[in-house]
């Protein structure tokens, strides 16, 4: 069971990324993922999610329309695009697994590596 996080990088305040999650082991599409990010001094925040069941999102208020959480079953992949980035959107971001969606990092039984977002103003 693995997940691998990859596409993080540097960008300017108002520029876009888009963060990819490959997940191997078990049946992609069984399970919800969900993309948390951590700040320096800070703790784990919840950030979006894709819910297994009903194929609905959930995001936290603070990207609301300016992040995009997608899947791809084919690949294994899921994805979140990042538009508008903000210097407070830097932080290490991190894929992650589990049977249910849920804000709360406890609901999640697989991690990915993460990796580092750094937004300049």
């Amino acid at each position: 069971v693995q997940l691998q996080a990859s596409g993080g990088g540097l960008v300017q305040a108002g520029g876009s990324l888009r963060l990819s999650c490959a997940a191997s082991g078990r049946t992609f599409s069984s399970y919800s993922m969900a993309w948390f990010r951590q700040a320096p001094g800070k703790e784990r925040e919840f950030v979006a999610a894709s819910s297994r069941s009903e194929g609905s999102t959930y995001y936290a208020d603070s990207v609301k329309g300016r992040f995009t959480i997608s899947r791809d079953s084919a690949a294994n992949t899921v994805y979140l695009q990042m538009n508008s980035l903000k210097p407070e959107d830097t932080a290490i971001y991190s894929c992650a697994r589990g049977s249910q969606w849920a804000a709360q990092p406890d609901a999640y039984v697989d991690w990915g590596q993460g990796t580092l977002v750094t937004v300049s103003s």
